[in-house]
């Protein structure tokens, strides 16, 4: 029996277990199968406050992470394979240990950014490739950007990106964009970028320094060409990770988990959620961290209410 468990890291889970950890709780952290989140992904880190030179994502993370346990948080790494929240104590089912009982839950386990599954896209995060452009726009000024994708969030990017870039080049694999018409719009009359529609993305080409560009199919001809970049970036959504939860927390319609405005509760009292997993705006370090800090807080508060109820 724990008195609070918090699934997941990155910066909101760790947030939350430092919080929780200095209020003598005693948190269980577990660890998916990526402990640290996105950022561990990442190099580096120029805009979390408090690091003037910066900082490599895994080293943030890592030392969050020493943070927590400096103060009594508890980490274990696993796979939560489902939950039961429909009575108290809840219970967790995590793989290789078993059922953890816990009289609070914090879920934190992120947003996954989707990727198109193509040679050099995934070995290349971090040295060119990203799905992530506030985080990593302004490592490519004077640059030539690649940009896929052809929704909002893709033209939000490119527009975005046409900051620091010398030239955006946006590609959809399809003739027509899903965005909407004031989003076209404001891409179309942006004179740093470049549409190239109906062409398939076949391959992220690097070097020993990073990317060099990408190899395309056009749908019409079938012929091949590879367009020079120094980025890629992909913008075809994210996927939060609440399939574990098994439906028992409300959700918008992109499964986001939905928290009582100003605040972290879920749906179910005692079970909080923060980070990217109910955060479909902004996705930042520093936002998570904040609902992290939230999250414990609001943790604290209903351990504390439940007390005295059994008290009295």
């Amino acid at each position: 029996m724990y008195k609070t468990v918090i699934i997941g890291t990155g910066p909101g889970g760790l947030t939350a277990a430092i919080y929780l950890a200095r209020a003598g709780l005693a948190p269980l952290v577990i660890e998916g199968s990526e402990p640290g989140g996105q950022l561990t992904t990442t190099t580096e880190v120029e805009n979390f406050p408090g690091f003037p030179d910066g900082i490599l994502g895994p080293e943030l993370m890592e030392n969050m992470r020493k943070q927590g346990e400096r103060f009594g948080a508890i980490f274990k790494n696993g796979w939560v394979n489902f939950v039961d929240f429909s009575e108290r104590p809840f219970r967790l089912n995590v793989e290789g240990t078993g059922d953890i009982l816990a009289e609070s839950v914090i879920v934190s386990t992120g947003a996954s950014a989707k990727y198109l599954g193509i040679p050099g896209e995934k070995e290349n995060v971090g040295r060119g490739v990203s799905t992530c452009a506030t985080c990593d726009g302004f490592f490519f000024r004077n640059k030539k950007i690649i940009v896929i994708g052809g929704g909002d969030s893709a033209m939000e990017e490119a527009n975005y990106l046409t900051r620091f870039a010398s030239e955006v080049v946006l590609v959809n694999r399809r003739t027509e964009l899903r965005g909407s018409k004031i989003m076209q719009e404001r891409t179309r009359v942006n004179g740093k970028i470049r549409w190239m529609l109906n062409r398939t993305p076949l391959e992220v080409i690097a070097g020993e320094n990073g990317v060099t560009g990408l190899k395309l199919r056009n749908n019409d001809s079938a012929a091949e060409e590879i367009i020079d970049a120094d980025g890629v970036f992909i913008a075809i959504g994210h996927t939060p990770n609440t399939k574990f939860l098994g439906g028992q927390l409300t959700t918008d319609d992109h499964g986001y988990l939905l928290v009582k405005p100003g605040t972290t509760q879920t749906n179910i009292p005692g079970v909080f959620a923060c980070g990217d997993v109910q955060d479909s705006r902004y996705r930042q370090a520093i936002s998570a961290a904040g609902t992290g800090c939230m999250a414990a807080l609001d943790c604290e508060k209903y351990l504390e209410l439940v007390e005295t109820e059994i008290a009295v």
